[in-house]
């Protein structure tokens, strides 16, 4: 920076300079790397567990449990989006007069003194060449561009000029998907909704905050319904949910992992399951003496005197987890006896294993002869505003490619030498911004194809 430069010229320099892009950058990679590596929206007791209390208090203070929303990585994005921005007006109005010139001017100098000048001599007449070099120009080019000189005729014509602003497309291509971020971030969110069978809401709750958020729309679970593979793990899962707007149902539809339900910008994906706390279960009591059989339906709560003094069994619940000498047993219905004597004997019937307690071997087994089983449907519901602008952004990002590395701005040059009464000198060379030996090939083939005729 010059030091008789003002205060906003030192800052416009400062966001041109192309050391601010790799420095910011590298930091935008490196501090990528901690979001990766550490836990994000984690619970303070997981962090703590993980990295200990001092080195938690560093998280919590520079946001590092949720880095991607922190202020210093978002700043980090404004000033890339900013120094890109300054960076192509800098130099667009250099290109802009190299794409839109006053008037196209051309050294025939410079082209006579290219190494991929080709020189050959043609028996024709110098009007017939010239009217045929100009037409073959013409449909390669365009427009050609005449002169007369002291032995002949030059030629010239270009195209591609507009393609030096694929540059220019591939830096808005960046902008859009860094704006596409920064509303996303803003203005989106990403929350999480349980619902029962045939329960509706519309609030669901924010992930990160855990603060409601109003959908402006319900949502209801008419129906949830699960497939298992044989070893009893789940194979599909799918939810039948209704939009409900205004009182009016909108829209019905079944959504699985993978297949989420759109509305009004609004994603709604299908990401887990559980099941119900049963009502009732209808148990067989089996007598180990005359294998007598009392069936009754149970409520949490609810006891039952056995014969022959044999005790009070009361059902006290469903758990979702029955632990059986270190097993997980899943999901169970637990209950209890309590003896003449004062002493209770725990009964656990796993939902798997309907007749798990006959292993008991008490005078009395419980058993599982049927429950109902409701399910909850587990919905991740998130909004981003900004998706749209990171869509146009990879569109716009190839397009931008493909013009910055397959397309390029080309100049064609010929010259007519007459060479006596039937002989004509051509010559031709060019130049192309981009790949200069795919320019040579051109070059060559062109010059076949005036050889030819």
């Amino acid at each position: 920076m010059k030091k008789n430069q003002t205060i906003p010229e030192q800052i416009w320099q400062l966001f041109c300079s192309v050391k601010l892009t790799i420095y910011t950058l590298v930091l935008l990679a490196v501090t990528s790397v901690f979001g990766t590596v550490i836990l994000q929206n984690g619970a303070p007791e997981q962090y703590i567990r993980l990295y200990g209390q001092r080195f938690y208090n560093v998280i919590r203070v520079f946001s590092l449990d949720d880095m991607y929303q922190a202020w210093w990585f978002l700043t980090l994005i404004v000033i890339l989006c900013i120094n890109i921005v300054v960076c192509s007006i800098e130099r667009l109005s250099h290109t802009w007069k190299i794409i839109f010139p006053d008037r196209i001017r051309f050294n025939p100098d410079r082209f006579r003194k290219l190494k991929n000048l080709e020189s050959f001599t043609m028996e024709k007449s110098f009007d017939s060449l010239s009217t045929r070099c100009e037409a073959v120009l013409t449909k390669f080019c365009g427009n050609v561009i005449k002169e007369r000189t002291d032995s002949g005729l030059v030629m010239y014509a270009e195209k591609g000029r507009w393609t030096r602003i694929g540059v220019y497309v591939v830096h808005f291509s960046i902008l859009l998907l860094l704006l596409g971020a920064l509303i996303g971030n803003i203005f989106g969110f990403k929350a999480n909704l349980r619902l029962d069978e045939g329960a509706d809401s519309d609030t669901v709750m924010d992930a990160k905050h855990r603060a409601p958020i109003r959908l402006g729309f319900t949502i209801r679970c008419n129906d949830f319904d699960v497939k298992f593979y044989k070893n009893g793990a789940p194979e599909e899962y799918r939810s039948n949910l209704t939009i409900i707007e205004n009182g009016r149902q909108v829209l019905t539809t079944d959504i699985r992992v993978n297949h989420p339900l759109r509305y009004k910008g609004i994603n709604i994906f299908q990401a887990s399951y559980g099941t119900i706390p049963s009502d009732s279960v209808t148990l067989d009591i089996i007598d180990s003496i005359d294998k007598g059989v009392i069936t009754r339906v149970f409520k949490p709560g609810r006891k039952l005197v056995l014969p022959d003094n044999a005790g009070i069994f009361t059902l006290d619940g469903l758990v979702p987890h029955f632990d059986f000498m270190g097993h997980n047993l899943g999901q169970a219905f637990v209950g209890h006896i309590a003896g003449p004597d004062g002493k209770e004997v725990q009964i656990g019937l796993p939902m798997k294993y309907p007749s798990f307690d006959k292993m008991r071997r008490g005078r009395f087994a419980f058993v599982i002869k049927e429950f109902e089983k409701k399910y909850y449907t587990g919905l991740e519901v998130t909004k981003d505003p900004g998706i749209y602008y990171v869509y146009a952004g990879f569109i716009m990002i190839i397009i931008g490619c493909w013009i910055t590395f397959f397309m390029s701005h080309q100049s064609w040059f010929i010259e007519l030498e007459q060479q006596g009464d039937s002989s004509v000198k051509i010559s031709l060379s060019g130049t192309s911004n981009r790949n200069p030996q795919g320019m040579k090939l051109k070059i060559r083939k062109l010059s076949n194809r005036l050889k030819e005729e």
